[in-house]
């Protein structure tokens, strides 16, 4: 069985779904909005909440770093200040992990480079985020494999050889992978979203965990997945989607999350067990919908019956209607009045 352990969760088939909120940035540099936001996500439920980790300066050209930008979202005038006013340090991913801890929420970041993996494993995060712009760079997926933490993949933009290839990759050093499926838009529109990819990702990664990250606006798609097997949903979250920054629009807000979670938690239930039966709670709806077989009108001992005998009437306390065709040419052993329930035991 598919399985897959972040510290105290156990995620199989048959476990609630992994819920992860992907703050990402939308703290917007603040460590107190950030905890304000890991507050609302444990209110609303969550099992994680997520950062990205990145060195910009060692991860962007020093051109593209340099670079202006004059984004109504910009947080600085070159790209690399607006990178640096949004990305914590030390201390603050300490301060949060703390937190995070306190509020029992799992604590965890994508790393975009070498240095940002090192930086995590300090922290001893307990899993790793690959994001989909990582999942050809074969170089840092063998780098975070040799953590031997649990790696969940992203594959947005990616075709199945690409998938296939990040997964080999980490599979030689570590078999704790979960799989995503993710359009890399942002937002991402619901035609755009292939969620049967996660039926093929079931197929072609048997031992795996299968998930979505998911980009649209909304938590309709989200159960979609779960229904064709994610056990694992990531969803970007915000306090308020009118703040500054991209991911804001298209990321949930407590009370999406708060229902997000408790609508995977119904749709587990709600699939139940696959066998069909009866439950208690039908009985009384059933009692005054379902029907009996009566006497069409009054009837004296030794008519033989036919058709017109017989009629079905509710309430269901007596010979259901499928068995009105083994009553025809059976003689009564009784008068009966119309309306009184026809029973075999009333007949020869």
């Amino acid at each position: 069985m598919r399985e897959l352990k972040i510290q105290n969760k156990i995620i199989n088939d048959t476990s609630d779904c992994f819920v992860i909120a992907e703050v990402g940035h939308n703290h917007q540099g603040s460590v107190e909005t950030a905890k304000k936001m890991f507050l609302a996500a444990k209110d609303a439920g969550a099992d994680a909440v997520k950062l990205q980790k990145r060195d910009n300066k060692f991860l962007f050209t020093k051109e593209m770093y340099n670079s202006a930008y004059s984004s109504s979202n910009a947080y600085g005038d070159t790209y690399g200040a607006h990178r640096d006013a949004l990305e914590f340090g030390r201390e603050e991913y300490i301060d949060l992990q703390q937190y995070a801890n306190e509020l029992d929420l799992i604590f965890f970041a994508t790393p975009f480079d070498f240095n940002s993996v090192d930086f995590l494993e300090k922290l001893n995060v307990p899993l790793y985020k690959i994001a989909s712009g990582d999942l050809t760079s074969i170089p840092l997926l063998k780098y975070v494999a040799k953590t031997g933490k649990p790696i969940i993949i992203s594959t947005g933009g990616g075709s199945l050889g690409d998938v296939r290839k990040a997964h080999d990759t980490i599979a030689e050093n570590n078999s704790n992978i979960a799989i995503l499926q993710c359009t890399a838009a942002y937002p991402c529109e619901p035609d755009e979203m292939n969620l049967k990819v996660i039926e093929a990702y079931k197929k072609e990664f048997p031992d795996k965990i299968v998930g979505l990250s998911d980009h649209q606006n909304g938590i309709g798609m989200a159960l979609v997945a779960y229904t064709l097997g994610a056990r694992i949903i990531e969803k970007h979250f915000t306090l308020n989607r009118a703040w500054k920054g991209t991911d804001h629009a298209f990321s949930l807000e407590p009370q999406g999350l708060t229902k997000l979670v408790r609508d995977l938690k119904r749709a587990k239930v709600a699939l139940g067990d696959g066998v069909k039966k009866i439950i208690d709670k039908e009985t009384k709806p059933l009692y005054k919908m379902g029907k009996k077989l009566v006497a069409a009108k009054n009837l004296s001992k030794g008519k033989v019956l036919n058709e017109d005998d017989i009629t079905i009437k509710s309430p269901n306390d007596g010979t259901p209607p499928c068995e009105f065709d083994n009553f025809i040419g059976l003689t009564l052993k009784k008068d009966l009045n119309k309306d009184d329930n026809l029973l075999f035991e009333d007949c020869d």
